[in-house]
């Protein structure tokens, strides 16, 4: 007979050991904001509240304690534009891009005022200045004047003058305005200032009114910029992998300009590559695109971006690979030695651990492989080539390139010009580029783009495009006889009809998780989750029901050792501890765990068991064998809500939990304590 005491003992450690391990609650979400660029300071007594990268933190200068702010932790918005004390109601105006606004005091407490940011005026709300007089804000907006009660919390009057004002002061009874192009209008507090004709245009801004600024910043930048209030350099987040459980983050593609940032996550501290190259190589250095790591070596890293490639090791910069020493080539719509385009848009190390390279808009090297020997092969292909404005020339924009478990080689081309999904069999040299999209029921359907190529664990090959998301499936990845399957949802109304699944949603993002879950970014419409079986929507996240910092998503990446999904977004990286996690091989009795564990008096989250095989059966049962609860496993997880099946909380004691494979052998057990 086992020895229930010492079953139960080890599973208590286990639970202690999980939850030392730092095991996040599942559902919980975290923002991972950068404060890197120090933008206001604003002395609050011992207090001193800095917005830094648009994000804001708390330093207490008596207990040097650092507290930051963002979306997981009460606040309302994403992207703060400016921030201000008024030292009567002893409150922190901050205000967001879109004109939302918080008030924060220094115990933390935070309020939304979202009359401004909800308002249906046509008028362009951005405030462009703060002025605290008394218990009141005064915000200049590019319409009039707002008027904030600080200590009501509350917005007390608006003044629509159809100015886009710079300041407001007042001085002597007065109030004065001044507008971008340098007009002066004033009127008498006295007066219905709601009404425009109470406001006169005059000569001057008086040069005694106090007005916000920021000559604080400067008697504390010197301590501010020695504090380390932690998170990543930059908020670019276009591009996400996951390594061997640390998260890599890039740039991404864009139109837009950015600091080149290779910025490595290890689950406790961020480590930013060196960016600070440009008079090594002679030329800027900007956008990183993409990376990947060594098979062989994980102190070994490239990184693909407008400019060429580079290598790093350990973080520090070893060499870039360009025009002039490589057979990369500049972009064709550039032309010339310009090294400023030359544009490695996605790279790839293979099993045998050679690099491959996608070198876009190039005039004849549309593929790349850089060997372990250091040496060079073109796998150039014309079926990659197009033609525009009379010039020749690779496909604009070769990204998210992998490698199936089937050895073949997917990626798309995420551009207008000829949005295509692209499958390479490099053993054969046998390449085939699909543009032309035609869905299981025969529909042509046009695409403005296509990207997020992933493989999920029935072996389809998912991609998110215009038209919604849709997958290869396993047979035809195999054979090169491609159709694009849109998941059909029963309408469940009586009659046999469905709809595609999230038709015409255009999909930005894709990742599978260790449940072959799918998670679905969008660009507008946040995220949503799938089940495995492609006909349910278990979740839609967006900034309205979420902390979800953007609802337009560039990227997504699953930790499925942790079960933490990362969404990279226009206004930065936040993340969602999810229920799923890599399954097992195997269940190993040292392996499967429950926490928390003990269940402590007043815990009402939810209790999650991992270290399982994928889609195990699960029981949970009392000490004499009496079915509590049951389901089955996303991937290596199962969580059970500490309910019975008629949905009343257990009572105490000591719960078994059974598992068993998907095909009916036999599992593990383990037990987890629950005390009310």
């Amino acid at each position: 007979m086992k020895n229930i005491l010492l079953e139960t003992a080890f599973c208590l450690l286990a639970g202690i050991a999980a939850a030392t391990n730092g095991n996040a609650a599942i559902g919980s979400w975290r923002a991972y904001m950068a404060y890197s660029e120090i933008q206001q300071i604003k002395e609050a007594g011992n207090v001193l509240f800095v917005r830094a990268s648009n994000s804001l933190y708390q330093y207490n200068t008596t207990d040097q304690s650092i507290t930051t702010y963002d979306k997981t932790t009460g606040m309302s918005d994403t992207y703060i534009t400016r921030i201000d004390w008024n030292k009567t109601a002893r409150k922190l105006i901050v205000i967001y891009d879109n004109s939302n606004i918080d008030l924060v005091d220094i115990a933390g407490n935070i309020t939304n005022i979202s009359d401004l940011y909800s308002s249906t005026m046509t008028e362009d709300k951005t405030v462009n200045s703060t002025t605290n007089s008394g218990e009141f804000t005064y915000l200049a907006t590019n319409f009039g004047v707002v008027k904030v009660n600080m200590a009501r919390e509350e917005i007390s009057e608006t003044y629509n003058l159809g100015l886009q004002v710079a300041r407001v002061g007042l001085n002597g009874g007065n109030i004065y305005v001044s507008t971008q192009s340098g007009d002066v209008w004033m009127a008498s507090e006295n007066t219905n200032l709601i009404d425009k004709s109470n406001w006169a245009q005059t000569t001057s801004y008086p040069d005694n009114i106090s007005v916000d600024d920021d000559s604080d910043t400067e008697n504390n930048r010197e301590l501010v910029s020695s504090l380390s209030p932690g998170g990543p350099s930059y908020n670019y987040f276009g591009y996400l992998r996951v390594h061997n459980g640390k998260l890599y983050a890039a740039n991404g593609y864009s139109d837009l300009t950015f600091t080149a940032a290779l910025q490595v996550y290890d689950g406790t501290d961020w480590t930013l590559y060196e960016n600070d190259i440009e008079d090594q190589i002679g030329h800027p250095f900007v956008n990183l695109f993409c990376c990947d790591i060594d098979p062989t070596d994980e102190s070994h890293v490239f990184a693909g971006g407008r400019t060429g490639l580079y290598e790093y090791r350990n973080g520090r910069f070893v060499r870039e690979y360009t025009n002039d020493n490589s057979p990369l080539e500049t972009a064709e719509t550039v032309g010339g030695d310009n090294k400023n385009y030359v544009l490695v848009t996605s790279v790839e190390f293979d099993r045998q651990g050679n690099l491959w390279v996608a070198n876009s808009t190039s005039p004849s090297t549309s593929i790349l492989k850089l060997n372990r020997d250091g040496s060079w092969e073109s796998h150039h292909h014309d079926e990659l080539m197009v033609s525009y404005n009379n010039r020749r020339y690779a496909l604009e924009h070769m990204e998210d390139m992998m490698f199936d478990s089937r050895g073949l080689m997917w990626m798309n081309n995420n551009y207008w010009n000829m949005p295509a999904l692209i499958r390479y069999d490099t053993s054969n040299d046998d390449i085939t580029v699909y543009s032309d999209f035609e869905n299981q029921d025969g529909t042509s359907l046009t695409m403005s783009f296509v990207n997020s190529v992933v493989e999920d664990r029935d072996g389809n090959i998912w991609m998110g495009t215009s038209s919604g998301p849709g997958y290869i499936e396993s047979t035809q990845a195999a054979s090169g006889q491609l159709t694009f399957i849109q998941p059909k949802i029963p309408r469940n109304d009586g009659t046999n009809y469905a709809d595609y699944l999230l038709n015409n949603i255009p999909i930005s993002a894709v990742a599978i998780d260790g449940g072959n879950r799918k998670w679905l970014g969008t660009s507008g419409n946040g995220i949503y989750l799938i089940s495995a079986d492609n006909m349910a929507q278990l979740q839609h996240f967006t900034t309205e029901n979420s902390p979800l910092l953007s609802d337009n998503i560039q990227a997504i990446a699953i930790n499925n050792t942790t079960g933490e999904v990362f969404f990279g977004t226009d206004k930065g990286l936040c993340s969602y501890m999810s229920d799923a996690t890599a399954p097992a091989d195997e269940m190993e009795k040292d392996n499967v765990y429950a926490y928390p564990n003990p269940v402590e008096p007043g815990y009402t989250g939810l209790i999650t068991v991992v270290g399982l095989s994928f889609d195990a059966d699960v029981k949970i049962t009392t000490a004499t064998g009496y079915l509590v609860a049951e389901g089955r496993s996303n991937g290596g997880m199962f969580t059970w809500d500490g309910r019975d099946r008629d949905g009343r909380r257990v009572a105490s004691g000591v719960y078994n939990i059974v598992t068993a494979k998907s095909d009916g052998s036999k599992g593990t057990v383990c037990k987890v304590a629950v005390v009310r």
